[in-house]
């Protein structure tokens, strides 16, 4: 205590002069009024699922609320209940996301929504009725009555649907707001309607009356660079200082550390002397602002200076020194120079440095943050992508968790790479169904090719297509023969063929298969019956001549009809009466049911269908001419495979090379789309529980992730005989695939999907079976005589005896004798325990099924009776009524399990030691959970052997689930000033085991930093001393030296624009000194950009020139863009809400049709593109266009204009007139001048605006000014009345 009063007693004596502190404060709001934290609170939960969304919905009205209670009461009465289903983890991640606000643009997304309705006046909520609207209650049975007259309305991705409604019922959107006492009145009669099956309810969210204040955003960085003062850029004009906000600036700075003096504990240890403390640290401040350049000898080692600074602090302390050592790096360099950097932390950072430029291929002074391996891009992700990751990766662990998986094993399992492989599936294309045309390998015109696979080797120009005796690439077309595409497909063929493409090409004619068809009355029987006459007469390569022949008879647009075959028969083989090869009796029908066959067996989708080494190309590469560069394409990709395998001694001259392509892993017997589709669901497996499907009443109480966890709990599994349960660790006794079958097995197709799983499963060890069971009628004791059957074996007898058993009851015939009432008894297999079997079967408890039925309903959204597999927690289903899913295709489901995910998750889950069920059951929940993940980016192992000396450590909490963050920064870089103090508030969010990594560059020449920065984030709101909201989140720069010259700019995310709004000080060259108090510049988020890109499919270029418009249905155009040349790109402005993208009214319109979308939140068949804005990420659209037939000649820039006046200017000059006639544009430019400038800071501002009225005193023509508006300050701005134009203003004289 004396010595800190005789220091103080010293500095006093000493403190003679004492200048004014001054600061620079940013704050950044977006247009639209402040949303409730009710709203976005139930948008957090929607993201988390659906049911939870609609229990808070039920909850929210149990938040008490006080008319004279602070915001502080109000937020934790709603944390409350909100939290009632969430995790610690979620908790806090909720608490961030409101502090960041992002939610916010959710709800007004649906504000704007409900704006383009409108709303009926004076309403404070109302209900939408397909198209009509109402806030009258009395009225809306009478919209009901004649809703189904009008179409049902649009519904957005991001609706709330309650979920229990019927598909077929009327649609009512209710606008309104949660919290509001009318608002549950109606919810409660609504949500009674949709349980009765009457109507369909849709919530959105509607706000009568907005707030008057607007939303703060955080997420964004601010900086405030030392700008060059060599030459003069500073206005002399005075500004009068404004009102400042006292709660801007904020006493407790919250660096704590100031030249060795640790603020923070002096301000614990002696409250008394707070104001001398606080006199104190400001001197002391103000004295290390000192910014004397540095000599090059002292900047050469300032970046491992500063790490050895940071890494002295205590490791709680050492991000808060790298924040503040980066973050005010000029002021703190002179300091730091003084520091002493050891020769253990130098070596250890050097030997790191070799390990991170060869495995991550970072160079030193380079940075990366990875979050459980997965590598976060700090210049590409924003803080909301940021959360997204997060919340997923927090969902995983724990999930894993929950599922008995903790610590280091829990890290090694989130580390599998188990995502869907991109590898096409193919068929067998060995079948003799194929009728191939040529062979490479035996054809005589073929001769002068080289045989050998070793030419695969030998080098050619890129490019070259090798020509080589082998039948590497095949090319089969299956196609019938009738449809009107079939000869531009065979047209392509020819054309490889007569080329000499080394192709061989084969084809699959699919037409009617029935005993007694007549050639002469059926087109495709015909040209099928005459390629195989003239293939038995001559040989397959004049056959596919004649059948050329027989299409150019064919009109262009026409069918092929019976004549066509029979003219060019007559003419070739005028003296063979033609009957009999078309006739009913015909002797040439070889492959007609077999090529049929092969093309239902290998499920390859509608016709037709080309197979490029049993691979199907995509619909829309069947284009004849996308076909022909496709096919190219894939010969090159596939060669550079078969070079090596050559290479490798896989592939040798003595193999034949069909043989060796469909003995690769990624050929199946049969291709179903529905188990390749990438669109996949997963039931969430993550729920224990004790519960089981036994107690009807008691399970329809669950919610559905314990619905799930008691299906799971009461299933019983079929495995392959033979297996004993004693040799528990044996390696095939962790079965990694799990099928539960899903039907009504008192129906033939029920019956037929269960004994095709049991078929397939007599061929493997790796699959058990289950059964659910989906009634198509209420189900009793009559009804569900063989569910009931098959649900007392699994129950009652070992595994081997239920599967003889139910094998047996699947097969129809014995089906139906139980079902006429034979006694069960009889089919009873040997070695079964007939009594407790029969006393389980003869019970009239159907509890199993009831639940059964439930869980079909609601869970799995199946109708009644309707079929479904259930693969490792996937939903494949539902099943159509006639759809095949065979044998086949539970071997192909089995091969990608297995391929993807099953085995590496088998072999992780072995190493725990569970028991053989536990162990199973565990590979498919753990399946279901991580095969779930929306799909990324890979995750890097990284194994860093030295952290004595250079990484700042902290430990995560003993027993919780952890995130393994690790940091590589270099503390002297831009970086650093953003990554510290993230990683400061991950702290407070997440329990973490963090690793920050020094990457330091040595022998530095210049300053390395030359501005202080502020990354605007909190990690959960803040509120003032009378507990109401803080105003902020606010950057401030606080005792800030006064003598340079400062620019401010603010990084954003890479969508938002922003613009200053309101500051008198010219932000451009901020000079303190003649500041009285505070610089502070409010910023508005002002537009989030809506991007894309934009292709002719036709050409596959960009249509430069082509002009997007977007708006709403009541303002169908409020901006417009145009596409770019480079990569098609065009940017649209636009705010939160659902907006419709159109090609503008014009010549873009009247060439031009949209072809598809991607990327948009309207079906890929609508005609109109609807694009959702409901965040603050980045949104990027694909847009196809094509030409209309009418207009393929038409160039959409040249207008009848001549060559020489379509450049650069006229481009930009029609796309200012939006494509007016000639003569309108000639006489635009006789009477208007444009006049284009930039400027930036008030002394350029005033030279424009001199510059302005000379030419506004010195011409008589019409002028137009045309100005960059994000580079003008506010006060130019109010100063001369702006009208937008895209990215540029006009002043119009």
């Amino acid at each position: 205590m004396g010595i800190l009063i005789a220091v103080l007693g010293i500095w006093f004596s000493s403190s003679l002069v004492k200048g004014d502190s001054k600061a620079v404060t940013t704050s950044l709001t977006t247009k639209w009024a402040s949303t409730p934290l009710l709203l976005e609170t139930s948008e957090f939960l929607s993201e988390e699922g659906q049911e939870k969304f609609w229990n808070f919905v039920e909850a929210s009205q149990n938040i008490k609320t006080y008319e004279h209670g602070s915001d502080y009461s109000s937020y934790h009465e709603m944390l409350k209940v909100a939290c009632q289903s969430l995790s610690p983890l979620q908790q806090n991640l909720l608490k961030f996301s409101l502090s960041l606000r992002s939610y916010s643009a959710t709800v007004q997304a649906f504000q704007q929504i409900a704006a383009d309705e409108p709303p009926p006046k004076g309403c404070t909520l109302f209900f939408a009725v397909h198209g009509e609207k109402t806030c009258e209650f009395d009225s809306l049975g009478n919209l009901l009555q004649a809703a189904s007259e009008r179409p049902k309305p649009f519904l957005f991705k991001g609706d709330h649907k309650y979920p229990v409604s019927n598909p077929e019922s009327p649609v009512v959107i209710l606008y309104a707001e949660i919290g509001s006492e009318e608002f549950y009145r109606y919810h409660k009669w609504l949500v009674s309607k949709a349980e009765a099956g009457e109507i369909t309810y849709v919530l959105r969210h509607y706000i009568a009356n907005p707030s008057n204040e607007k939303v703060y955003l955080s997420g964004y960085g601010v900086e405030l660079a030392i700008k060059s003062t060599e030459y003069k850029a500073k206005d002399d004009t005075q500004v009068k200082g404004t009102d400042v906000n006292a709660t801007v600036i904020d006493e407790n700075d919250p660096i704590d550390e100031v030249q060795g003096f640790l603020f923070g504990k002096l301000r614990q240890l002696y409250p008394d002397l707070t104001e001398e403390l606080k006199e104190l640290r400001k001197h002391l401040v103000e004295s290390t602002n000192e910014m004397a350049p540095l000599k090059v000898w002292q900047l050469q080692d300032l970046s491992f200076q500063t790490a050895a600074r940071i890494l002295t602090a205590p490791p709680v302390d050492a991000l808060m020194v790298m924040k503040d050592l980066s973050q005010n790096f000029p002021t703190k360099a002179r300091a730091i120079t003084k520091t002493v950097v050891s020769s253990e932390l130098r070596a250890e950072i050097e030997e790191n440095q070799k390990y991170f430029k060869g495995t991550l291929g970072l160079q030193p002074g380079d940075s990366a943050l990875f979050i459980n391996g997965l590598l976060i891009d700090l210049d590409t992700q924003d803080i909301f992508s940021l959360i997204d990751v997060l919340r997923n990766e927090a969902h995983v662990m724990e999930g894993l968790h929950s599922l008995g998986i903790e610590g280091l094993s829990l890290h090694n399992v989130l580390k599998l790479n188990i995502q869907p492989s991109d590898s096409d599936y193919a068929v067998d294309i060995r079948s003799p169904a194929i009728s191939w045309i040529n062979n490479l390998e035996v054809d005589s015109r073929y001769n002068s090719w080289p045989s050998n696979v070793q030419e695969l080797l030998r080098p050619t120009f890129p490019g070259v297509i090798r020509q080589i005796r082998k039948n590497f690439h095949n090319f089969v077309l299956i196609v019938d023969p009738a449809h009107e595409t079939t000869a531009e497909l065979l047209n392509v063929a020819e054309m490889f063929f007569s080329n000499h493409i080394p192709l061989r090409i084969g084809l699959v004619f699919v037409v009617n298969d029935l005993e007694d068809v007549d050639g002469l009355l059926d087109p495709g029987v015909a040209l099928l019956r005459a390629y195989n006459y003239v293939a038995q007469e001559m040989d397959n390569n004049y056959a596919f001549q004649t059948v050329m022949s027989i299409y150019n008879k064919v009109k262009t647009g026409d069918q092929l009809k019976v004549e066509h075959v029979v003219s060019v028969l007559e003419k070739q083989y005028p003296y063979v009466e033609v009957n009999s090869i078309l006739g009913i009796d015909s002797a040439y029908d070889q492959n007609r049911k077999a090529a049929r066959s092969y093309y239902e067996q290998t499920g390859v989708g509608p016709l037709p269908v080309v197979l490029f080494n049993g691979m199907p190309f995509q619909k829309d590469q069947l284009d004849p001419d996308d076909l022909e560069t496709v096919t190219m394409h894939k010969i090159l990709e596939t060669t550079s495979i078969f070079q090596r395998a050559v290479y490798l001694g896989e592939l040798s001259n003595d193999q034949d090379v069909v043989e060796y392509i469909m003995n690769q892993p990624n050929v199946v017997p049969r291709i179903n789309s529905r188990i390749l589709m990438s669109d996949r669901e997963y039931l969430d497996l993550t729920g224990m529980n004790n519960f089981y499907i036994d107690d009807f009443a008691r399970f329809t109480t669950l919610d559905s992730k314990d619905k799930t966890a008691a299906v799971a709990n009461s299933m019983t599994y079929l495995t392959k005989k033979g297996m004993s349960s004693k040799e528990i660790y044996d390696d095939s006794f962790v079965r990694p695939v799990t099928f539960w079958i899903v039907g009504d097995f008192d129906k033939p197709s029920g019956r037929q999907l269960l004994y095709d799983a049991i078929k397939h499963q007599k061929s493997s060890n790796n699959v058990r079976i289950s059964m659910i069971n989906n009634p198509s009628e209420d189900p009793n004791s009559q009804n569900t005589r063989v569910a009931k059957a098959i649900w007392a074996a699994l129950q009652t007898q070992t595994s081997n005896n239920a599967k003889n058993f139910i094998t047996k009851m699947a097969k129809e015939e014995i089906a139906k004798a139980v079902e006429a009432g034979a006694d069960i008894l009889e089919f009873a297999v040997g070695g079964m325990d007939i009594n407790i079997f029969k006393e389980a079967f003869e019970s009239p408890n159907v509890d199993f099924i009831l639940s059964h039925a439930i869980y079909c309903r609601d869970i799995l959204k199946l109708k009644k009776g309707q079929r479904a597999v259930i693969s490792n927690g996937r939903i494949i289903g539902p099943l159509e009524d006639g759809e095949m899913f065979n044998q086949d295709d539970f071997h192909l489901l089995e091969n990608i399990i297995l391929k993807t995910s099953g085995q590496k998750i088998k072999s992780q889950i072995q190493q725990l030691g569970f028991e053989e069920d536990l162990a199973s059951d565990l590979v498919m929940k753990v399946d279901a959970l991580l095969s779930a993940q929306p799909k990324g980016e890979a995750r890097i192992e990284y194994h860093f052997f030295e952290e004595r000396y250079s990484a700042v450590k902290l430990r995560p909490k003993e027993g919780e689930t952890y995130f393994d963050v690790v940091a590589i920064v270099d503390p002297v870089t831009r970086d650093a000033q953003r990554l510290a103090p993230l990683l400061l508030v991950l702290n407070q969010l997440i329990n973490m085991n963090l690793r920050v990594f020094m990457n330091c560059q040595s022998k530095l020449s210049d300053m390395p930093l030359k501005s202080f920065y502020r990354y605007v984030l909190e990690p959960e709101i803040s509120f003032t001393a009378d507990n109401n909201f803080a105003p902020g989140p606010i950057a401030k720069f606080l005792d800030m030296p006064q003598s340079p010259l400062f620019t401010l700019n603010l990084n954003t995310p890479e969508s938002w624009m922003v613009e200053s709004v309101r500051t008198p000080y010219d932000l451009d060259n901020i000079y303190l000194e003649e500041v009285d108090n505070v610089v502070a510049a409010e910023y508005e988020l002002e537009y989030l950009l809506l991007e894309g890109h934009c292709y002719d499919i036709t050409t596959g270029q960009p249509p430069r020139g082509l002009q997007f418009t977007l708006g709403t249905s009541t303002s169908p155009v409020i901006v417009d863009t145009i596409v770019m040349a480079n990569l098609g790109y065009f940017q649209l402005k636009a705010n939160p809400g659902a907006w419709t993208l159109r090609l503008r009214k014009g010549r873009s319109e009247d060439i031009y049709r949209i072809y598809s979308h991607d990327g948009t939140d309207s079906p890929p068949e609508a005609s109109e593109v609807i694009v959702v804005l409901s965040n603050f990420k980045s949104k990027i659209i694909k847009v196809k266009v094509q030409k209309k037939l009418d207009m393929m000649n038409e160039d959409l820039l040249s207008d009848g204009t001549s060559e020489n006046e379509s450049g650069f200017w006229e481009s930009l000059k029609w796309g200012f007139t939006g494509g007016q006639k000639n003569e309108d544009v000639k006489q635009d430019k006789d009477d208007v001048l444009n006049i284009f400038s930039v400027a930036s800071g008030h002394l350029y501002e005033r030279f424009l605006r001199i510059m302005m009225l000379s030419v506004l005193k010195h011409t008589k023509t019409p002028l137009k000014f045309w100005f960059l508006k994000n580079y003008l300050s506010p006060t130019f701005k109010h100063q001369v009345g702006i009208r937008w134009w895209f990215c540029l203003e006009s002043f119009e004289k």
